[in-house]
Protein backbone atom coordinates (compact mmCIF):
# COMPACT_ATOMS: atom_id res chain seq x y z
CA UNK A 1 0.00 0.00 0.00
CA UNK A 2 1.10 3.49 -0.91
CA UNK A 3 0.08 6.71 -0.30
CA UNK A 4 -0.38 9.75 -2.51
CA UNK A 5 -0.44 13.66 -1.03
CA UNK A 6 -0.84 16.29 -3.45
CA UNK A 7 -2.36 20.02 -3.57
CA UNK A 8 -4.73 19.33 -6.39
CA UNK A 9 -5.72 15.39 -6.84
CA UNK A 10 -7.33 14.93 -10.28
CA UNK A 11 -9.68 11.66 -10.78
CA UNK A 12 -9.61 10.60 -14.51
CA UNK A 13 -7.53 10.92 -16.95
CA UNK A 14 -9.29 12.29 -20.14
CA UNK A 15 -8.68 15.45 -22.09
CA UNK A 16 -10.18 17.23 -18.80
CA UNK A 17 -8.20 15.54 -16.37
CA UNK A 18 -5.01 15.99 -18.19
CA UNK A 19 -5.72 19.35 -19.06
CA UNK A 20 -6.26 20.49 -15.71
CA UNK A 21 -3.39 18.57 -14.60
CA UNK A 22 -1.18 20.69 -17.20
CA UNK A 23 -2.48 24.20 -16.07
CA UNK A 24 -1.75 22.85 -12.19
CA UNK A 25 1.50 21.56 -13.19
CA UNK A 26 2.73 24.81 -14.59
CA UNK A 27 1.51 26.58 -11.64
CA UNK A 28 3.90 24.63 -9.10
CA UNK A 29 1.53 22.49 -7.42
CA UNK A 30 2.71 19.31 -8.49
CA UNK A 31 -0.67 17.96 -9.32
CA UNK A 32 -1.78 13.60 -9.06
CA UNK A 33 -3.97 11.96 -11.52
CA UNK A 34 -5.37 9.13 -10.62
CA UNK A 35 -6.40 7.66 -14.57
CA UNK A 36 -9.12 5.24 -13.40
CA UNK A 37 -10.98 2.17 -15.71
CA UNK A 38 -10.65 3.74 -19.00
CA UNK A 39 -7.14 5.42 -19.04
CA UNK A 40 -7.53 8.08 -21.74
CA UNK A 41 -11.49 8.62 -21.44
CA UNK A 42 -13.90 8.17 -24.67
CA UNK A 43 -11.46 9.09 -27.14
CA UNK A 44 -8.99 5.57 -26.50
CA UNK A 45 -12.46 3.85 -28.75
CA UNK A 46 -12.41 6.57 -31.43
CA UNK A 47 -10.61 6.03 -34.40
CA UNK A 48 -9.61 9.63 -36.29
CA UNK A 49 -10.16 12.82 -34.16
CA UNK A 50 -10.13 15.68 -37.15
CA UNK A 51 -11.76 18.68 -34.73
CA UNK A 52 -9.27 19.01 -32.16
CA UNK A 53 -7.47 22.22 -32.73
CA UNK A 54 -3.80 21.77 -33.21
CA UNK A 55 -3.48 19.25 -35.55
CA UNK A 56 -4.08 19.05 -39.24
CA UNK A 57 -4.02 15.63 -39.71
CA UNK A 58 -6.51 13.16 -38.38
CA UNK A 59 -5.13 11.68 -35.22
CA UNK A 60 -6.31 8.52 -33.71
CA UNK A 61 -7.70 8.98 -30.64
CA UNK A 62 -5.59 6.79 -28.37
CA UNK A 63 -2.76 8.74 -29.96
CA UNK A 64 -3.95 12.30 -28.85
CA UNK A 65 -4.84 10.64 -25.67
CA UNK A 66 -1.04 9.30 -25.45
CA UNK A 67 0.29 12.76 -26.13
CA UNK A 68 -1.82 14.54 -23.53
CA UNK A 69 -0.22 12.15 -21.05
CA UNK A 70 3.23 12.77 -22.01
CA UNK A 71 2.85 16.21 -22.16
CA UNK A 72 1.42 16.21 -18.68
CA UNK A 73 4.06 13.76 -17.33
CA UNK A 74 6.72 16.39 -18.56
CA UNK A 75 5.30 18.91 -17.14
CA UNK A 76 5.93 16.73 -14.08
CA UNK A 77 2.60 15.49 -13.41
CA UNK A 78 2.36 12.33 -11.56
CA UNK A 79 0.11 9.66 -13.18
CA UNK A 80 -0.92 6.51 -12.08
CA UNK A 81 -2.73 3.92 -13.38
CA UNK A 82 -5.21 3.25 -10.30
CA UNK A 83 -9.17 3.60 -9.73
CA UNK A 84 -10.65 5.51 -7.31
CA UNK A 85 -13.22 3.25 -5.55
CA UNK A 86 -14.13 5.75 -1.97
CA UNK A 87 -13.86 9.11 -1.17
CA UNK A 88 -14.00 11.14 2.24
CA UNK A 89 -15.73 14.39 1.56
CA UNK A 90 -16.46 15.37 4.96
CA UNK A 91 -13.23 17.12 5.46
CA UNK A 92 -10.33 18.41 4.13
CA UNK A 93 -7.94 17.36 2.98
CA UNK A 94 -9.69 14.55 0.91
CA UNK A 95 -8.67 11.07 1.34
CA UNK A 96 -9.33 8.77 -1.38
CA UNK A 97 -9.14 4.80 -1.51
CA UNK A 98 -8.48 2.66 -4.45
CA UNK A 99 -8.60 -0.41 -6.37
CA UNK A 100 -5.17 -1.09 -5.92
CA UNK A 101 -4.85 -0.71 -1.72
CA UNK A 102 -3.67 2.87 -2.46
CA UNK A 103 -4.44 6.11 -0.35
CA UNK A 104 -4.62 9.59 -1.88
CA UNK A 105 -5.36 12.70 -0.16
CA UNK A 106 -5.68 16.11 -1.78
CA UNK A 107 -6.29 19.92 -1.09
CA UNK A 108 -8.28 20.35 -3.80
CA UNK A 109 -10.11 17.52 -5.44
CA UNK A 110 -10.55 17.62 -9.67
CA UNK A 111 -13.38 15.22 -11.00
CA UNK A 112 -13.04 14.42 -14.30
CA UNK A 113 -14.53 11.09 -14.39
CA UNK A 114 -15.98 11.90 -17.56
CA UNK A 115 -19.68 9.93 -19.20
CA UNK A 116 -20.36 6.93 -21.03
CA UNK A 117 -22.18 6.11 -23.91
CA UNK A 118 -25.15 3.70 -23.34
CA UNK A 119 -24.36 1.14 -25.78
CA UNK A 120 -26.88 -2.50 -27.47
CA UNK A 121 -24.43 -4.49 -25.69
CA UNK A 122 -24.43 -6.92 -28.37
CA UNK A 123 -21.32 -8.47 -29.37
CA UNK A 124 -21.41 -7.60 -33.07
CA UNK A 125 -21.63 -3.92 -31.45
CA UNK A 126 -18.56 -3.66 -29.43
CA UNK A 127 -16.30 -5.82 -32.31
CA UNK A 128 -16.72 -2.54 -34.19
CA UNK A 129 -16.80 -0.11 -31.77
CA UNK A 130 -14.70 2.20 -33.07
CA UNK A 131 -14.53 0.85 -36.84
CA UNK A 132 -17.74 1.78 -37.87
CA UNK A 133 -20.04 2.05 -34.31
CA UNK A 134 -19.82 5.34 -33.10
CA UNK A 135 -21.24 7.26 -30.05
CA UNK A 136 -21.17 10.65 -31.30
CA UNK A 137 -21.74 12.17 -35.01
CA UNK A 138 -19.95 15.28 -33.75
CA UNK A 139 -17.32 13.19 -33.28
CA UNK A 140 -16.73 10.98 -36.25
CA UNK A 141 -19.77 12.09 -38.63
CA UNK A 142 -17.40 13.84 -41.29
CA UNK A 143 -16.01 10.21 -42.00
CA UNK A 144 -19.23 9.42 -43.42
CA UNK A 145 -19.53 12.10 -46.19
CA UNK A 146 -21.60 10.82 -49.16
CA UNK A 147 -22.32 7.19 -46.97
CA UNK A 148 -25.20 5.32 -45.92
CA UNK A 149 -25.42 5.22 -42.23
CA UNK A 150 -27.90 4.86 -39.17
CA UNK A 151 -28.57 5.98 -36.04
CA UNK A 152 -30.33 3.93 -33.20
CA UNK A 153 -32.61 5.66 -31.18
CA UNK A 154 -35.49 7.54 -30.78
CA UNK A 155 -34.89 10.68 -28.21
CA UNK A 156 -33.77 14.39 -28.70
CA UNK A 157 -30.10 13.08 -28.91
CA UNK A 158 -30.99 10.00 -31.91
CA UNK A 159 -33.19 12.93 -33.67
CA UNK A 160 -29.81 15.52 -32.98
CA UNK A 161 -27.44 12.85 -34.52
CA UNK A 162 -29.78 11.71 -37.62
CA UNK A 163 -30.12 15.47 -38.86
CA UNK A 164 -26.36 16.35 -37.88
CA UNK A 165 -25.30 13.33 -40.07
CA UNK A 166 -27.48 14.53 -42.97
CA UNK A 167 -25.24 16.96 -43.38
CA UNK A 168 -22.80 14.59 -44.73
CA UNK A 169 -24.16 11.16 -45.37
CA UNK A 170 -25.92 9.74 -48.56
CA UNK A 171 -28.50 8.62 -46.27
CA UNK A 172 -29.85 8.28 -42.94
CA UNK A 173 -31.81 5.43 -41.46
CA UNK A 174 -33.29 6.03 -37.96
CA UNK A 175 -33.75 2.54 -36.21
CA UNK A 176 -36.62 2.83 -32.98
CA UNK A 177 -38.09 0.15 -31.24
CA UNK A 178 -41.37 2.24 -31.09
CA UNK A 179 -44.01 3.66 -33.42
CA UNK A 180 -43.18 7.02 -32.60
CA UNK A 181 -40.30 8.92 -31.61
CA UNK A 182 -39.73 10.71 -28.21
CA UNK A 183 -37.98 13.40 -29.03
CA UNK A 184 -39.67 16.77 -28.34
CA UNK A 185 -42.14 17.97 -31.43
CA UNK A 186 -39.65 20.33 -33.14
CA UNK A 187 -36.92 17.64 -33.29
CA UNK A 188 -39.21 15.38 -34.63
CA UNK A 189 -41.17 17.30 -36.97
CA UNK A 190 -37.23 18.00 -38.55
CA UNK A 191 -36.51 14.30 -38.67
CA UNK A 192 -39.54 13.76 -40.60
CA UNK A 193 -39.22 16.66 -42.98
CA UNK A 194 -35.80 15.84 -43.98
CA UNK A 195 -35.63 14.10 -47.59
CA UNK A 196 -32.52 12.24 -46.45
CA UNK A 197 -34.04 10.30 -43.41
CA UNK A 198 -35.57 7.06 -43.50
CA UNK A 199 -37.22 5.82 -40.26
CA UNK A 200 -37.46 2.10 -39.50
CA UNK A 201 -40.44 1.88 -37.00
CA UNK A 202 -40.93 -0.83 -34.71
CA UNK A 203 -37.47 -2.23 -35.03
CA UNK A 204 -34.76 -3.36 -32.99
CA UNK A 205 -30.72 -4.41 -34.14
CA UNK A 206 -29.97 -8.10 -34.26
CA UNK A 207 -26.63 -7.95 -35.19
CA UNK A 208 -24.02 -5.39 -36.70
CA UNK A 209 -22.66 -7.00 -40.21
CA UNK A 210 -19.13 -6.24 -41.24
CA UNK A 211 -15.82 -7.47 -42.23
CA UNK A 212 -12.47 -8.10 -40.89
CA UNK A 213 -10.15 -7.28 -43.31
CA UNK A 214 -10.49 -4.40 -44.20
CA UNK A 215 -12.38 -4.07 -40.43
CA UNK A 216 -15.58 -2.41 -40.69
CA UNK A 217 -19.80 -1.80 -41.01
CA UNK A 218 -21.48 -2.84 -44.03
CA UNK A 219 -24.65 -3.87 -42.77
CA UNK A 220 -26.99 -4.27 -39.88
CA UNK A 221 -29.71 -7.20 -39.23
CA UNK A 222 -32.95 -5.91 -38.16
CA UNK A 223 -35.95 -7.15 -36.39
CA UNK A 224 -39.59 -6.13 -36.42
CA UNK A 225 -40.86 -6.35 -32.79
CA UNK A 226 -44.25 -6.11 -34.51
CA UNK A 227 -44.49 -8.92 -36.95
CA UNK A 228 -40.94 -10.60 -36.49
CA UNK A 229 -39.47 -10.00 -39.71
CA UNK A 230 -36.25 -10.06 -39.88
CA UNK A 231 -33.94 -8.03 -42.70
CA UNK A 232 -30.53 -6.26 -43.53
CA UNK A 233 -29.78 -2.99 -44.52
CA UNK A 234 -26.38 -1.74 -46.12
CA UNK A 235 -24.65 1.16 -44.37
CA UNK A 236 -21.04 1.66 -43.64
CA UNK A 237 -21.69 3.33 -40.23
CA UNK A 238 -23.90 3.29 -37.20
CA UNK A 239 -23.95 5.67 -34.70
CA UNK A 240 -25.51 4.61 -31.04
CA UNK A 241 -27.94 7.49 -29.51
CA UNK A 242 -29.52 5.30 -26.70
CA UNK A 243 -27.91 8.37 -23.94
CA UNK A 244 -25.07 8.91 -21.67
CA UNK A 245 -24.65 8.41 -18.17
CA UNK A 246 -22.26 10.71 -16.33
CA UNK A 247 -19.49 8.50 -13.62
CA UNK A 248 -20.83 9.63 -10.36
CA UNK A 249 -21.00 6.83 -8.53
CA UNK A 250 -18.09 7.71 -6.30
CA UNK A 251 -19.93 11.09 -5.38
CA UNK A 252 -23.74 10.71 -6.00
CA UNK A 253 -24.57 11.07 -2.02
CA UNK A 254 -22.33 13.39 -1.37
CA UNK A 255 -22.57 16.01 -4.27
CA UNK A 256 -25.48 18.18 -5.86
CA UNK A 257 -26.19 16.05 -9.05
CA UNK A 258 -28.73 17.10 -11.52
CA UNK A 259 -31.73 14.50 -12.65
CA UNK A 260 -29.37 12.94 -14.81
CA UNK A 261 -26.99 12.49 -12.41
CA UNK A 262 -24.63 15.01 -13.80
CA UNK A 263 -22.89 16.84 -11.20
CA UNK A 264 -23.89 20.34 -10.58
CA UNK A 265 -21.15 23.05 -10.74
CA UNK A 266 -21.41 26.96 -10.07
CA UNK A 267 -22.89 29.02 -13.29
CA UNK A 268 -19.69 30.02 -15.45
CA UNK A 269 -17.17 27.78 -13.16
CA UNK A 270 -16.36 24.28 -11.81
CA UNK A 271 -17.18 24.73 -8.12
CA UNK A 272 -18.83 21.61 -6.72
CA UNK A 273 -21.81 21.99 -3.62
CA UNK A 274 -18.53 21.24 -1.65
CA UNK A 275 -16.07 24.04 -1.53
CA UNK A 276 -12.43 22.35 -2.60
CA UNK A 277 -14.15 19.80 -5.13
CA UNK A 278 -14.50 20.57 -8.67
CA UNK A 279 -15.76 19.23 -11.77
CA UNK A 280 -14.40 19.32 -15.54
CA UNK A 281 -15.52 17.42 -18.78
CA UNK A 282 -18.32 15.23 -19.25
CA UNK A 283 -18.98 14.22 -15.87
CA UNK A 284 -20.80 17.92 -15.39
CA UNK A 285 -21.46 18.59 -19.27
CA UNK A 286 -24.80 16.49 -20.39
CA UNK A 287 -24.98 19.26 -23.80
CA UNK A 288 -21.83 18.95 -25.64
CA UNK A 289 -19.54 16.37 -24.83
CA UNK A 290 -16.77 17.25 -27.03
CA UNK A 291 -12.99 16.70 -26.04
CA UNK A 292 -11.73 20.30 -26.88
CA UNK A 293 -15.35 21.32 -24.10
CA UNK A 294 -13.50 18.92 -21.62
CA UNK A 295 -10.13 20.54 -22.20
CA UNK A 296 -11.70 24.22 -21.69
CA UNK A 297 -13.22 22.74 -18.42
CA UNK A 298 -10.23 20.98 -17.36
CA UNK A 299 -8.30 24.23 -17.57
CA UNK A 300 -11.01 26.40 -15.72
CA UNK A 301 -10.87 23.73 -12.95
CA UNK A 302 -7.36 24.05 -12.21
CA UNK A 303 -7.01 27.46 -12.19
CA UNK A 304 -10.18 27.76 -10.05
CA UNK A 305 -8.29 25.17 -7.73
CA UNK A 306 -4.92 26.93 -7.58
CA UNK A 307 -6.97 30.13 -6.49
CA UNK A 308 -8.75 28.26 -3.82
CA UNK A 309 -5.91 27.03 -2.29
CA UNK A 310 -4.29 30.69 -2.17
CA UNK A 311 -7.61 31.76 -0.76
CA UNK A 312 -7.61 29.06 2.12
CA UNK A 313 -3.64 28.87 2.55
Amino acid sequence: MAEYKSKVLIIGSGPAGYTAAIYAARSGLQPIVVSGLQPGGQLTITTEVENFPGFPEPIKGTELMQRMRQQAENLGVCVVDDNITEIDFDKRPFVCNSENNHVYCGETLIIATGASAKWLELESERKFRGFGVSGCATCDGFFYRNRKVAVVGGGNTAAEEALYLSNFAQSVTLIHRRNSLRADQTMQQRVLNNPKINIEWDTVIEEVLGTDNPKGVTGLRLKNVKNDSVFEIKVDGLFVAIGHHPNTELCKKHLKLDNNGYIVTEPGCSQTSIPGVFAAGDVQDPKFRQAITAAGSGCIAALEAEKFLVEHS
